[in-house]
């Protein structure tokens, strides 16, 4: 019996066609696991709506991933590539999106420094490249995520009917991975960069959807912006046979809202004192051993650590910070600055602390509207050179460029073509980082404390 595709309803794009191939995808139980993992960690705390989780937010992305593939690819240069060959690059981008967030630890992002190292998950395309991939160093959800779609058991799930590699869905999730370029070859154009712009960069369907989404949750507005003025003005820009994603310049004002409020989500929600504080607090509950925690180097054994694995873990525990965190007893803020690194020194505070005896501690947090604009200029702006199909080696260093086409007149052929640093001053007007430094102590020890720093701040 041939199986159907299926819809899911969602709070925040309405009803979502989901293939069988996808829907096998969802079902998997690598994949299921994120139903249990909050988007936001910790946020609920502060914000009790918070509550959706990573298994949504990837459903989302594949949603605008497709949405932004069908306006891209209805244009001329889209029109070339033959409809089998665009309905497999679309199923391709509409997997990455889909699974780039399967391999988050338990609470999101709050627990990803107890990872163990790379060369432990033993992911075989790691192994020809160690010096892209260090096997000592510490792995992050990026690497679980790659184990999970090119060597595990939802692997013959993501290659479906073989039309396409895992790795191809892998390339698009990690821009660094050495694959085959012709996986992204159609009507004489290389789409990796494209298609994996779409996926992570400054206007990918990832942010888009968790801006709105964290927002709309959060019960705040500072992620609220215009998706679909920015999706329906997605375009390419092709230079040098390779298709970079391009933004209509009747949509830069919109780009410039979409920046704006993930700053200010950053700032307000996402940086908020006392999920930090959590986090903190959870951080040291490992450096103290962590009581036999571990994440699992068998790729299969992942699919059962999840928030409810965790959390059980720490309320069996008996160590302090694990009690303070099951009891949400934490320690308070005392004192935060905002500002350049030199406003915001608190070591003269810490000083008064520890000289008074009381316990503390210390969390910084960096907020940056972008770093798309500063890593232009260190990469020389338009003279971009890039290996592998269109990769920098190290994506640290460089990000892809961004393209604003622009129509002179009404019925030009041709736009002008500019960087999207060109086209809007927001990049510079807050290129500088602002940095966040807070202390935090006990409870019972606030008073002590505000008496300790009083003739300092």
């Amino acid at each position: 019996m041939l199986r159907r595709s299926t819809e899911i309803r969602d709070p925040l794009h309405g009803a979502i066609a989901v293939s069988a191939r996808e829907r096998d995808l969802l079902d998997h139980p690598l994949f299921q696991r994120l139903r249990h993992i909050l988007q936001l960690g910790f946020s609920d705390l502060s914000f009790p709506g918070a509550t959706h989780t990573r298994y949504l937010h990837s459903i989302g992305a594949m949603h605008l991933a497709g949405v932004a593939f069908d306006v891209i690819f209805d244009s001329e240069i889209g029109e070339r590539v033959d409809p089998a060959r665009r309905a497999q690059l679309r199923s391709m981008l509409r997997s990455a999106a889909l699974l780039h967030d399967v391999g988050h630890a338990p609470f999101s992002h709050s627990s990803e420094f107890a990872m163990p190292a790379v060369g432990t998950l033993a992911v075989p395309i790691y192994r020809e490249f160690p010096e892209l991939y260090p096997p000592h160093r510490q792995a992050t959800h990026e690497d679980y995520g790659i184990k999970v779609i090119t060597d595990s058991s939802l692997t013959p799930i993501v290659e479906g009917d073989g039309v396409y590699p895992a790795l191809a869905v892998a390339g698009l999730v990690d821009p660094r991975l050495p694959v085959d370029p012709r996986w992204y070859q159609a009507g004489g154009v290389d789409w990796r960069p494209l298609l994996q712009q779409l996926i992570s960069s400054e206007l990918d369907v990832d942010r888009m959807d968790y801006l709105r989404r964290d927002s709309h949750f959060s019960g705040v507005h500072y992620g609220v912006f215009d998706v679909d003025w920015l999706t329906s003005h997605l375009a390419c820009h092709v230079q040098g046979g390779k298709a970079w994603l391009a933004l209509r310049d009747r949509a830069i004002y919109a780009f410039d809202d979409f920046l704006i409020a993930r700053y200010h989500m950053f700032l307000m929600v996402y940086f908020h004192y006392r999920s930090v504080a959590f986090e903190e607090m959870l951080k040291r509950y490992f450096q103290s051993g962590g009581e036999g925690w571990s994440f699992p180097t068998d790729i299969e054994d992942y699919a059962v650590v999840d928030d409810s694995t965790l959390l059980a873990h720490l309320r069996r525990s008996r160590d302090p910070w694990a009690r303070r965190i099951v009891l949400r007893k934490e320690y308070k803020l005392l004192i935060e600055r905002h500002g350049s690194p030199a406003q915001v020194d608190l070591s003269p505070v810490t000083d008064a602390l520890t000289a008074a005896g009381i316990p503390f501690f210390t969390a910084q947090s960096r907020g940056q509207l972008s770093k798309y604009f500063a890593h232009r200029k260190a990469a020389g702006g338009m003279q971009w050179k890039l290996p592998l199909g269109g990769v920098h080696a190290d994506d640290q260093l460089a990000t892809a460029p961004i393209y604003v086409l622009r129509h002179r007149y009404r019925g030009a052929t041709v736009p002008d073509v500019s960087e999207l640093g060109e086209s809007t001053q927001l990049f510079e007007r807050y290129e500088a980082q602002l940095s966040l430094s807070r202390v935090y102590v006990p409870p019972d020890a606030s008073e002590r404390a505000g008496a300790a720093i009083d003739r300092l701040v």
